[in-house]
C-alpha cells in the first residue's frame, strides 16, 4: 500500500513548553485515532534548534554548516507522519484531521518513493 508523508507547517515554537499543552494534545488524539494508518511521525524543535549542511566543492568536498535555517518565516517545518493509505484521496483524508490543518497551519501531502529496499 502506498505511504504518504504528510509534512505539518506551523508556527515555529517550542511544542515541548506548558503553554501549548492543549494543542499538544490535540496531536496525541489523532495519533491514537490514526494509529492504523501511521508508520512514523515526530514534531521537531523549532527552527533556531537546526544546523544546515553544505557540502563545498562536490562529493568529499568541504562541510560547511550554519546555525539555524537558511531564511526565517513565520511558518515552518514543525514536525511530520508518515501515513500509508491507500490512495491520495484517503491520505489527504487523514491530513486534514491533523490539528495543524484548522489551527492556522498547512499539511503537505506528498507521495513517498518506494525504492524496494
Amino acid at each position: 500500500m502506498p505511504q504518504y508523508a504528510a509534512m505539518i507547517y506551523a508556527q515555529d515554537v517550542d511544542w515541548t513548553l506548558p503553554e501549548y499543552a492543549e494543542t499538544t494534545a490535540e496531536y496525541g488524539a489523532f495519533g491514537e485515532a490514526a494509529a492504523a494508518v501511521l508508520r512514523g511521525g515526530a514534531a521537531l524543535y523549532p527552527t533556531p534548534t537546526a544546523t544546515s549542511v553544505r557540502v563545498q566543492g562536490g562529493k568529499g568536498g568541504d562541510v560547511v554548516t550554519t546555525d539555524g535555517p537558511y531564511a526565517e518565516t513565520k511558518e515552518a517545518l514543525t514536525g511530520f507522519y508518515l501515513i500509508e493509505a491507500a490512495d491520495l484521496d484517503e491520505a489527504v483524508a487523514w491530513a486534514a484531521k491533523i490539528p495543524a490543518a484548522w489551527d492556522g497551519g498547512t499539511i503537505e501531502v506528498r507521495p513517498v518513493i518506494d525504492f524496494g529496499g
